[in-house]
């Protein structure tokens, strides 16, 4: 009598040796814990303000500042803002001319908040610049500042109008605001 497996068999057991790894290893790769790429969020819902506030003026020109801070983990990037307090705005930096004076002037791609961090909006430095202002600015009001982010979306505040007498930087004028009453 003949004990040894036949060859069909053995066949047979390696087949089915063989499907149960592969279900097997199928089955493991479903526990596997690769985390998906996070996404990040809009930049409007990443951003916030503190210490918000608005130079009160009679005058056509005012500016917004406050600290804004970015929690995602990228850098966003500020590329407009408005408010119907003013019928122009723009974001500002103040900087050295030729001549050795402070100067304020549009600043060229935005205000830059880095991942994780802050960027201070002051007097004398980065800041909304409000013009053609609608009415008076009066201490105790407030205005609605939009942001506007490179990614399209937004992010909306409200600052207290406070009465402030520094910061009386002259402004550099470019071609597009020729004839503006500054």
């Amino acid at each position: 009598m003949n004990t040894a497996p036949s060859l069909h068999s053995t066949k047979k057991n390696l087949s089915r040796l063989t499907a149960l790894v592969a279900v097997s290893l199928l089955a493991l790769t479903g526990c596997t814990t690769t985390a998906a790429p996070a996404e990040v969020a809009p930049a409007g819902e990443s951003v916030t303000i503190a210490d918000a506030w608005v130079k009160a003026t009679d005058e056509d020109m005012s500016a917004a500042f406050g600290t804004l801070t970015n929690t995602s983990s990228a850098k966003v990037t500020v590329v407009s803002a408005e408010t119907d307090a003013a019928g122009m705005v723009e974001l500002h930096e103040t900087v050295e001319n030729e001549a050795g004076e402070m100067v304020m002037r549009e600043i060229e791609g935005g205000f830059s908040i880095p991942a994780g961090g802050s960027l201070l909006l002051e007097p004398g430095a980065n800041h909304i610049m409000l013009m053609g202002l609608t009415g008076a600015l009066v201490a105790g009001d407030e205005v609605t500042v939009t942001l506007t982010f490179s990614d399209d979306s937004t992010y909306e505040f409200t600052a207290p109008v406070k009465d402030y007498s520094g910061a009386n930087e002259n402004y550099e004028e470019s071609d597009d605001h020729e004839g503006m009453d500054h």
